[in-house]
C-alpha cells in the first residue's frame, strides 16, 4: 500500500459528508478512519455557524479544529473554543441590503449571530428548511442588528437562488460577498471572506499547506476551497458551478461520495 498522498483531507458537512437525515454513513466514518491512521487530519469545513455545527462534531467523537461560518469561525472541537472570528459589519449590510432591496423589491431576512451560542433569527416571511436546527423568529427588524452578525441569510419570494445570487453580487460586490450554500440559502459576508480564507488560518495551525490538501463540497461557497486546495472533489449531486471547477466529481452524498475517492486513494 503505498502512503495517503495529502496531509490533510477537508469536507464540507451539508450535501457533502452529511446524508440528508444529517447522518454521516459508517463506511464514510471508516474511510475517514483509516485516513487518519494514515497520517491525514480531516478537518470539517462548513457554511453553518458553530452553534449548529457541533452537535454533528460531537456525535462524531471529532476533536480537532473545525472551519465554520464560511471561514469566519475558527473553532476548537475538543476544547469547545473558538479561536477566531471575523463580524459582519452591520452598517456596511445594511446599505448592502438597501441596494439590494432597491433593485429586486423586499427579501425575507435571517442573521446568523455571533459567538459559540450565537443565535440564528428568522424574520417574517424567511422560508424555513425542516429539520432540528435551533432558530429565534423576531418580528421588529431593529432585533437584527442589536448585537455582533457572522452573516445574513437573504430570499426573494420569485427569484431563483442563482439569480438572486448573481443580482445581489452585481448590485453590492464592492460593498460585501455574496455567495450561494445551499438550497434557499444565500448569504451576505463580509467582502474577501470565504472557506479559503478560513481553510488556510486552521491549516497554517496545523502546518499544512494548500498542496497537501484535498477539498470536497457540492455548492458554489466550496469554490474559493477547490481553488485554495491541490485537488477538489465535487459530490455527485454538486452544483454545476463547482463541478466545473473540479479536479473530478465522486458520487453523491447519500452514496458515500466522500469513502468511494479516500478508499481509492487509500489502496493506490
Amino acid at each position: 500500500m503505498s502512503p495517503f498522498p495529502y496531509r490533510l483531507v477537508a469536507t464540507d458537512l451539508d450535501g457533502t459528508l452529511l446524508r440528508a437525515d444529517e447522518s454521516v454513513s459508517d463506511r464514510t466514518r471508516d474511510a475517514l478512519a483509516a485516513v487518519t491512521e494514515a497520517g491525514a487530519a480531516h478537518i470539517v469545513v462548513t457554511g453553518r455557524a458553530v452553534p449548529w455545527t457541533r452537535h454533528i462534531l460531537d456525535d462524531l467523537g471529532y476533536e480537532g479544529i473545525a472551519v465554520c461560518g464560511q471561514g469566519a469561525q475558527v473553532y476548537h472541537a475538543g476544547e469547545h473554543r473558538l479561536l477566531t472570528s471575523l463580524t459582519l459589519d452591520r452598517q456596511l449590510a445594511g446599505l448592502a441590503l438597501s441596494k439590494i432591496e432597491a433593485e429586486i423589491g423586499p427579501l425575507a431576512l435571517a442573521a446568523s449571530r455571533d459567538g459559540l451560542e450565537g443565535e440564528v433569527l428568522m424574520g417574517p416571511g424567511y422560508q424555513v428548511q425542516e429539520g432540528p436546527l435551533p432558530y429565534v423568529p423576531y418580528e421588529d427588524p431593529a432585533e437584527l442588528w442589536a448585537a455582533p452578525l457572522t452573516k445574513l441569510y437573504i430570499q426573494h419570494p420569485e427569484l431563483s437562488d442563482d439569480e438572486l445570487t448573481r443580482i445581489a453580487r452585481e448590485t453590492v460586490g464592492g460593498l460585501v460577498d455574496v455567495v450561494m450554500a445551499g438550497p434557499g440559502i444565500v448569504e451576505i459576508l463580509p467582502l474577501g471572506l470565504s472557506k479559503a480564507t478560513g481553510l488556510s488560518l486552521a491549516a497554517r495551525r496545523l502546518g499544512v499547506k494548500a498542496a497537501d490538501t484535498i477539498a470536497f463540497g457540492d455548492m458554489p461557497n466550496d469554490i474559493p476551497m477547490f481553488a485554495w486546495a491541490a485537488h477538489g472533489v465535487a459530490m455527485g449531486n454538486a452544483h454545476e458551478e463547482l463541478r466545473a471547477v473540479a479536479n473530478e466529481v465522486t458520487s453523491s452524498n447519500e452514496e458515500d461520495g466522500i469513502a468511494v475517492v479516500l478508499e481509492r486513494l487509500l489502496s493506490a
